[in-house]
């Protein structure tokens, strides 16, 4: 079982017990999702926002304009920190102290890169969609000349990660388990819905069968 080595950077200091360092634990984690959060300073100033990745072996793929603040500021430094969770539940004590949630979540640290080579910046380009909808993209126009020029895609090598999880009840004091109150935990779960059809459709256009199957796979 591969681990990343802990160090300074990518140890799980508060709550170390639910810290994991697997790497298929953080892969799965990681896949499992398609958005992210990144942070970058920007004229000395420190912003957190969120956008999609993929990810494909040691690498996570960012795309973006040209002119993307963030990502200029990632190929700056050459470095970046992405941060990725998933709300699995709200844990819900006895008392207000111990109120909680169970979720999962993974820092990635790792070197910045622009992709040059256009046959891989395609391929990114083409991870980036699948991630979000397995096998979507032979259904769709790929980018003309003029689209791929004007987007620039970053490969980030991940060199250390580690993750959190939280997947248990709740944590009451011993005093407070006599107490007439309710507690418990609220699963949380992010689910789709039927595919909604644009309504400038080509007559008899149907839905492809990567979206119904997204569909049908989040729906519960």
């Amino acid at each position: 079982m591969e681990k990343y080595s802990i160090s300074k950077l990518n140890k799980v200091v508060r709550g170390p017990k639910r810290a994991n360092y697997d790497v298929d634990t953080i892969n799965t984690i990681l896949d499992s999702t398609f958005l992210c959060h990144i942070g970058y300073v920007f004229e000395n100033k420190a912003i957190v926002i969120p956008t999609a990745y993929a990810r494909k072996g040691d690498k996570i793929y960012l795309h973006g304009s040209l002119k993307n603040r963030m990502m200029l500021s990632l190929l700056e430094v050459g470095e970046a920190s992405i941060s990725v969770t998933h709300l699995d539940g709200l844990v819900l004590a006895r008392s207000a102290f111990h109120h909680s949630a169970n979720y999962r979540s993974v820092n990635v640290f790792g070197k910045v890169k622009k992709v040059e080579d256009p046959e891989e910046k395609m391929n990114a380009l083409k991870c980036l969609l699948n991630h979000m909808v397995p096998d979507h993209w032979n259904n769709v126009r790929q980018p003309n000349e003029k689209e791929f020029k004007a987007t620039l895609v970053l490969g980030i090598t991940i060199e250390t990660a580690s993750a959190k999880i939280r997947a248990e009840g709740v944590n009451d004091e011993p005093e407070d388990l006599d107490l007439p109150i309710w507690a418990g935990v609220v699963p949380i779960k992010q689910i789709a819905f039927d595919a909604i059809s644009d309504n400038k459709l080509q007559k008899d256009t149907k839905v492809p069968n990567a979206v119904l199957n997204y569909v049908t796979n989040n729906k519960k």
